[in-house]
């Protein structure tokens, strides 16, 4: 089969080209003149977002760590503590943020009432969200600076006797979090939707029951919630086959439902959302779809692959809500928990890369799954250890604003470069260099400037070295190991490595 694929790179590169040309005719090697660089793009100020399970909320059985029985999939977890200073410390590194409190789990999880006496989960639902678990995610949220995204339970306990979807569950969750002095900034109807079958959603369940239901949230969430952005559909997986979605006869929702789904909410959600991942882990090995593979992880298929969906997302929001903010509400390196290697240096070229094409292309929210849990988590859940692409993340909150900028020109075969304004200024720029190629590259920066370079060896490694260092979070919560190195003219990327660069002084209109 043919699989069609998106001219989404040519018009950056030209824009690019601008920063080059701009430069005086007269100087021999002219180097980029940052000052001309255009604005392509504006990203939300919480761009760098991220999620905590629901089930990690609630405690219960998640993806098994790596080392037990081949056939365990899943092992039951204890809930997350919210409370805990240095995971406190850990989120506030990444503010200002959006923690999304979801996934899977959340659409057949229970909202007890006040005093409510729980055995266990009542007959439709898996798992009980605690309310006090629930306001622990409050206060972590506004410790944190991390507005609530979230979504609601779907599964049988949330029906009536015909069947039909019932906002009691819903409403509970809003009511809880008004109580505990919160808000919810924003929620899908139900995770996945066009993956009904992990949704506990009635035997059947297709796209007119999706688009009925959705009409009731709708209108639900504008009256109780009028503050609240409704996301949609918060779908996952989009290849676009022989250049059309593959039909599907039954009618029932999966993989390929995005178009109806979008089309048939039309004017009623307030931002596109998606999920994206570009394989699964050897946990999911049973899908019969392939996994993620070690050997590909610096290649251009593999790093690339978030554009296809991207810009089949993109394709579907400006048929149907043109001007509608684009989100991805969830995405890693594989599904199921992550790779081995998820956890490892190797992933944080994907990482970044992923942020920065995005953010060209002017998504506005990107929501890495997860925060702490699992092997493609930010940090290790049980250790509350910084895993490298932790501490890229860091730099990529210190160094990359919301005003994205036209790449610089390059020639250099595996060398990608991403150029915001600064966060903190007006006048500066803000570089990110991804090298995956064999051989050094040196940036012709006439300017001065700070730079961070992140090494491992071996690149699948989870020590991370920043300019020969590495990074470490104490217990009292103070960084070490995250110092800058001052540059003057140039700036050298080695091979297989990543460079951050906060120039300052740079007029770039675009900044101010």
């Amino acid at each position: 089969m043919k699989v069609r694929t998106f001219a989404v790179v040519a018009p950056v590169l030209a824009l690019a080209s601008m920063a080059w040309d701009a430069a005086p005719a007269s100087r021999k090697n002219p180097g980029w003149n940052l000052s001309a660089l255009p604005m392509i793009a504006k990203v939300d100020r919480r761009f760098q977002s991220y999620n905590i399970e629901m089930v990690e909320v609630t405690g219960g059985r998640f993806w098994a760590p790596y080392g037990g029985p081949p056939e365990e999939v899943y092992r039951q977890r204890p809930p997350i503590d919210l409370a805990n200073p240095r995971l406190r410390r850990i989120a506030s590194l990444l503010g200002p943020a959006y923690v999304r409190i979801s996934g899977t789990w959340a659409n057949n999880t229970y909202v007890p009432l006040e005093g409510e006496a729980m055995a266990g989960p009542p007959p439709g639902f898996k798992q009980v969200l605690g309310r006090d678990q629930w306001r622990s995610v409050i206060a972590f949220s506004r410790a944190v600076d991390a507005p609530i995204i979230t979504s609601f339970a779907v599964s049988a306990g949330t029906r009536d006797a015909a069947g039909r979807w019932q906002t009691d569950q819903a409403q509970r969750l809003l009511d809880l979090t008004r109580a505990a002095g919160g808000k919810l900034a924003g929620a899908e109807f139900f995770n996945e939707p066009n993956l009904p079958s992990l949704a506990g959603v009635p035997a059947g369940y297709n796209e007119a029951d999706y688009l009925r239901e959705f009409a009731v949230f709708h209108d639900w969430a504008r009256r109780a919630a009028p503050e609240m952005k409704i996301l949609g559909p918060g779908s996952v997986g989009g290849a676009i086959v022989d250049g059309k979605v593959p039909a599907n006869a039954s009618g029932a929702l999966n993989s390929d439902s995005s178009q109806t789904l979008i089309g048939g909410t039309k004017g009623k959600v307030d931002a596109v959302s998606y999920h994206f991942y570009g394989s699964v882990s050897q946990r999911c090995a049973f899908l019969n779809i392939g996994t993620a593979q070690k050997d590909e992880a610096l290649s251009p298929a593999w790093l690339d692959k978030t554009l296809r969906d991207q810009a089949f997302f993109a394709d579907l929001r400006d048929r149907f809500e043109p001007g509608k903010p684009l989100w991805l509400t969830e995405t890693a390196q594989a599904a199921c928990g992550g790779s081995p290697w998820a956890s490892s240096f190797l992933d944080t070229f994907r990482y970044l890369n992923q942020l920065g094409v995005l953010a060209q292309r002017n998504v506005q929210v990107v929501m890495h799954n997860t925060l702490a849990a699992s092997d493609y988590a930010l940090i290790d859940g049980d250790t509350l250890e910084p895993r490298p692409s932790f501490w890229a993340a860091v730099l990529w909150r210190r160094t990359m604003g919301q005003v994205v900028l036209a790449s610089p020109p390059v020639t250099r075969e595996g060398l990608r470069i991403f150029a915001h304004c600064l966060p903190d200024s007006r006048t500066g720029i803000g570089l990110l260099a991804i090298n995956t190629g064999t051989a050094a590259a040196d940036l012709p920066i006439t300017a001065r400037g700070t730079s961070w370079t992140l090494r491992a060896v071996p690149l699948d490694s989870r020590k991370l070295l920043i300019n020969g260092r590495e990074p470490a979070l104490a217990a009292s919560g103070q960084i070490s190991g995250l110092a800058g190195r001052s540059f003057a003219k140039g700036l050298i990327v080695p091979a297989h490595a990543i460079v951050f660069a906060r120039i300052a002084g740079i007029s770039n209109p675009a900044c101010r």
